[in-house]
């Protein structure tokens, strides 16, 4: 498999995305995370898998949540740009590559 990193905006991304499920409902906190941890690692198994949105950008969709995963392949690593919710402004990403 390989090697991922996350932009520091990803982090903050999922932190918060995290604190907003929880609040909702104990527990549903950490059931975002497991899915976001099994969509990390379908990437990470076959990143090409999944459509490019942008030149060398590509979108995962989490299951159960309307998340996805904006990563792209550098230097062998893939990075993790955002963590976005599907109904977000869609290239508000954009700045971080």
């Amino acid at each position: 498999m390989k090697p991922y990193k996350f932009h520091p905006e990803a982090l903050e991304e999922i932190n918060d995305s995290i604190s907003f499920y929880e609040d909702k409902q104990a527990g549903l906190g950490g059931r975002f995370l497991e899915s976001l941890d099994d969509a990390i690692s379908r990437i990470r198994r076959n990143p090409l898998l999944y459509r490019k949105i942008d030149d060398e950008i590509r979108k995962c969709h989490l299951l159960r949540f309307p998340y996805g995963i904006i990563f792209r392949i550098k230097n062998g690593i893939i990075e993790i740009l955002a963590v976005m919710h599907l109904k977000r402004s869609p290239g508000y990403w954009k700045n971080r590559t």
